[in-house]
């Protein structure tokens, strides 16, 4: 098992690490909206909070060598189902063609009052 980190991520929040491989297998933790340059959630809207997501996960991913067109599963917690068609859309523009297996999650709360919570799986 390997741990993987990047700066290009917000350091971990917790007693928990940004991914960890295994085999040729990636899982990374659940990233919300923080800037990895302060630790802050971005200020903004759900779009704002849900592209930063996906920019802290894509440079996880980096940090393993891969990149969206790895992932096979994607789990996505969020406080409003309300912005599921938000969350397509973005989702779309960083996934492509690729079209992993997905699970969306309405969920009361997230960390630090997050709007949006994002783990994947990735093959590499």
């Amino acid at each position: 098992m390997d741990i993987i980190t990047t700066d290009g991520a917000p350091k971990a929040i917790g007693p928990y690490s940004q991914a960890v491989k295994t085999g040729n297998v990636l899982y990374t933790s659940g990233q919300i909206g923080l800037d990895p340059a302060t630790g802050n959630l971005v200020e903004g809207d759900f779009s704002s909070q849900a592209r930063r997501v996906f920019e802290n996960l894509g440079s996880v991913l980096a940090a393993a060598g891969a990149g969206f067109g790895n992932v096979i599963k994607a789990t996505v917690y969020v406080t409003d189902l309300a912005n599921f068609a938000t969350l397509n859309e973005i989702y779309a523009s960083y996934f492509g063609d690729s079209k992993p297996a997905r699970s969306t999650v309405g969920v009361a709360q997230l960390p630090k009052g997050a709007l949006v919570e994002i783990d994947l799986v990735a093959i590499l």
